[in-house]
């Protein structure tokens, strides 16, 4: 079921309804900044076992996580190093990921390693909202592991059919992943380019 229509936002009626369908452990399609992905509630339980079968990706690939702003990220993380804070609060909202150290307990689902959570506050209104309305959201982009991203609703509801039973519609995708930052060491490490150029994160640094 798709939700929205040609990139008009998605109504509150279509949000109440994915906040119904997160709360109730099953994942949804949605846009963000970047591509579209596969989004579940991520203190919901089976939310992201979901998400890793309709991926068809192992565990051994941690899910990232959406979060609305600095606040939400931090408490998913501790021992946040300064320059972290720097990156976030300049590129964020936007294309940036930032793997953190998570707390004891809150990444045991994403993964099966438990000691990081990667966080990113998408710069696009759907995300953002949900994100304020639900929490932190578990996410990975909406394709098959292994295939190319997909950056419009109707791509996605083909792709997964009936398994996926919602995609909300915000319109065409940019389609460039976000940049990930490993900032769990003494300075920032690039695990994978993305729109944010790694020479604007070195820049921003302190």
């Amino acid at each position: 079921m798709i939700l929205g229509v040609g990139g008009d936002p998605p109504s509150a009626a279509a949000l109440d309804q994915a906040v119904e369908m997160l709360a109730r452990g099953w994942p949804i399609g949605l846009p963000t900044d970047t591509v579209y992905g596969l989004a579940g509630a991520l203190d919901v339980a089976g939310a992201c076992d979901r998400i890793f079968a309709m991926k068809g990706r192992n565990r051994h690939v941690r899910l990232p996580v959406l979060v609305a702003g600095l606040d939400q990220a931090r408490d998913l993380c501790h021992g946040v190093p300064s320059f972290a804070s720097v990156l976030m609060d300049r590129f964020w909202p936007g294309a940036l990921t930032v793997v953190l150290p998570a707390r004891p307990g809150v990444a045991a689902a994403l993964g099966d390693d438990d000691a990081t959570i990667g966080v990113r506050s998408p710069a696009h209104p759907v995300a953002l909202a949900l994100c304020r309305m639900v929490g932190p959201l578990a996410t990975t982009s909406a394709n098959r592991h292994g295939r190319p991203p997909l950056t419009t609703a109707a791509e996605v509801a083909a792709v997964f059919g009936e398994a996926l039973p919602m995609v909300l519609d915000g319109g065409t995708c940019a389609g460039d992943p976000s940049t990930v930052v490993d900032c769990t060491g003494s300075e920032p490490r690039l695990l994978r380019p993305g729109r944010l150029p790694w020479s604007e994160v070195v820049e921003a640094l302190p």
